[in-house]
């Protein structure tokens, strides 16, 4: 299936959720010729640490997603403030229906339904509803979610993994957070790449396959 799509689009609700859920994904995305597209919806201002400027993570984003291989004109950034993505449902909705008229992917990776961050909840849903005519995967944020139903396995290589972990490095402001740690990136892609006798994997829950 995923040697089918010319077009990817990868939600974030705040920037970085997509680097963790699917970043050795977009790697290997990239690397097949496939064009990614990455929106994030919040810089999460008010999440910053202290002494860190408010456009922090507008900056940090763009380097991230550049060792991934995305291009520039390929990212989008919105400003939504962090945690109020449910006041702001219908505005979202319209965005991501703009998306879908305007280019049409053929796969769309976003947060699980299953994800309890509200902001997370938010994309989750209206995505399901924008993108109802596509294919639709659920990538994990571990620590967000309760259970997860492991649905779909992306065997990655560790060149995959190494853009992932990088990509993430370049979030200064959030290394004091402790799913930051390289390690354990490695660990969770290792872990579920042995669960299907591969190196290294990321896993989705599937909403909708258009084969």
């Amino acid at each position: 299936m995923i040697g089918a799509w010319k077009r990817v689009l990868v939600l974030a609700p705040h920037t970085d959720d997509g680097e963790f859920g699917c970043g050795g994904t977009m790697a290997r995305l990239v690397d097949a010729g496939v064009d990614v597209r990455y929106v994030a919806f919040s810089i999460a201002t008010k999440s910053l640490p202290e002494g860190f400027p408010p456009d922090t993570l507008a900056k940090e984003v763009r380097e991230a997603t550049a060792k991934i291989g995305i291009p520039a004109d390929r990212l989008t950034v919105h400003d939504f403030e962090v945690r109020t993505f449910p006041e702001h449902r219908q505005e979202i909705l319209e965005l991501l229906i703009e998306l879908w008229e305007e280019w049409k992917p053929d796969a769309v990776l976003q947060p699980a339904t299953t994800d309890i961050h509200q902001d997370h909840q938010v994309i989750a849903a209206e995505g399901l509803r924008a993108f109802k005519r596509t294919t639709i995967l659920g990538y994990e944020i571990p620590w967000n979610n309760f259970n997860f139903d492991y649905q779909a396995y992306v065997s990655l290589e560790e060149s995959h993994l190494k853009r992932k972990v990088a990509a993430l490095a370049k979030y200064a402001s959030q290394q004091h957070r402790r799913y930051s740690d390289p390690e354990y990136i490695w660990n969770v892609a290792r872990t579920h790449g042995i669960n299907v006798n591969r190196n290294y994997a990321e896993v989705f829950r599937v909403y909708r396959a258009v084969i």
